[in-house]
């Protein structure tokens, strides 16, 4: 009876959150035939029985390569998926080995609940807690764990822990919210690689706009395809608003 209250639940799952699903027995059917997320979810609950409660062999990885065929969606065997687990269009989702997903999680097309390959214990793969929303193409890697009720930005890289109530974003992500309050200006703004290379963009227009003044002063002018290397980022002060 497990197994069938997990399929109920990610049946209404999936009503709850596709609002193309319509009601009655056509959006039943939708949901039973021409939904990839409950499809591939529904033949994991299966196949995860399978393997890691009877213990069967190499079967249960061919069942899931057929239902990557089939879905476009590609979870391990032996991964942990909690109950009400919605995936919606699902197209390239990825779910590793030692993945633990908690109650009630959405994940969107591309996203990857995967390992980094630099990890030496036998949890390779990140745990999500209870109503986490992970984006398209966002990218979870690691043994990290990614806290109840968070928020995955799309296209996001995560690779350290998310506290509980979180919302992430960024390429190189980070927390720019904590129970729906932002955080300090310094973890909110942008990220230090972003501002280096502003800086070095403020650098170079600054130099050619130094030369391009002296050129129309009548001052000789080197030219030079590049900004040489002993130009330093500096603020100057001039009074009367003049260089």
């Amino acid at each position: 009876m497990g197994i069938w209250r997990y399929i109920v639940s990610d049946y209404q799952a999936a009503k709850r959150n596709d609002p193309a699903i319509p009601d009655g027995f056509r959006g039943f059917l939708e949901v039973l035939l021409c939904t990839p997320g409950f499809l591939a979810i529904t033949a994991h609950r299966g196949i995860h029985w399978l393997h890691s409660t009877l213990h069967i062999p190499v079967l249960p990885r061919l069942i899931s390569l057929f239902v990557r065929w089939w879905t476009g969606i590609e979870i391990h065997p032996a991964a942990n998926i909690g109950e009400g687990f919605f995936i919606d269009h699902g197209a390239g989702v990825v779910i590793g080995e030692t993945t633990i997903v908690g109650r009630n999680v959405t994940l969107y097309q591309g996203v990857t609940l995967g390992g980094t390959g630099n990890e030496k214990c036998h949890k390779r793969h990140p745990t999500l807690g209870d109503n986490v929303f992970v984006g398209s193409g966002a990218k979870i890697l690691g043994p990290i764990i990614v806290g109840s009720n968070s928020r995955i930005g799309a296209n996001s890289v995560v690779l350290k822990n998310v506290p509980e109530n979180a919302t992430v974003t960024g390429m190189r992500a980070r927390i720019i919210k904590v129970d729906g309050r932002p955080v300090s200006g310094s973890s909110a703004g942008i990220s230090p690689e972003e501002l280096f290379t502003r800086i070095l963009r403020l650098e170079e227009e600054l130099y050619y706009l130094r030369r391009e003044f002296r050129r129309c002063k009548g001052e000789a002018v080197e030219e030079t395809a590049e900004i040489p290397a002993d130009v330093e980022i500096s603020v100057e002060h001039k009074q009367g608003g003049k260089l």
